[in-house]
């Protein structure tokens, strides 16, 4: 499987592991899970939890990102194995961004982001001018 599927796989599953950590952060936070409001009880977290959570959020962001681009690679009939630097450095771009979130490290955090974020214009604009 080419790698730019992988990176999409893992990248899928990023917004996951932190909803599992930000339901630690919440359960410890608040002492229980409000499971009739969570959305109004995450509202409330402070700190580390917080983070966590706009961590999350942007992890949800940046997947819809890549998968447009990663689907625009696919249907570019290029040879996906060309789009794996790109991919390479979105991933390494979205594994390090929670990292800076949760660390509250926002200048790296930001510096991260973009990489991310030409990373994968990058991908769309050369399958676009494949077509």
């Amino acid at each position: 499987m080419p790698f730019i599927l992988w990176v999409l796989f893992i990248v899928a599953i990023l917004p996951m592991v932190l909803a599992m950590l930000g339901g630690y952060c919440r359960y410890r936070q608040f002492g229980k899970f409000d499971n009739h409001y969570p959305r109004l009880q995450q509202a409330h977290m402070t700190g580390l939890g917080a983070r966590v959570l706009a961590a999350q959020n942007n992890a949800w962001e940046s997947l819809m990102l890549f998968s447009a681009m990663t689907i625009l690679a696919y249907a570019s009939g290029l040879n996906l194995a060309d789009f794996s630097y790109p991919a390479g450095l979105f991933l390494l771009s979205r594994i390090f961004h929670p990292l800076f979130y949760i660390l509250d490290m926002d200048s790296y955090r930001s510096l991260v982001f973009l990489i991310g974020l030409f990373s994968a214009i990058y991908i769309g604009v050369k399958a676009l001018t494949a077509f």
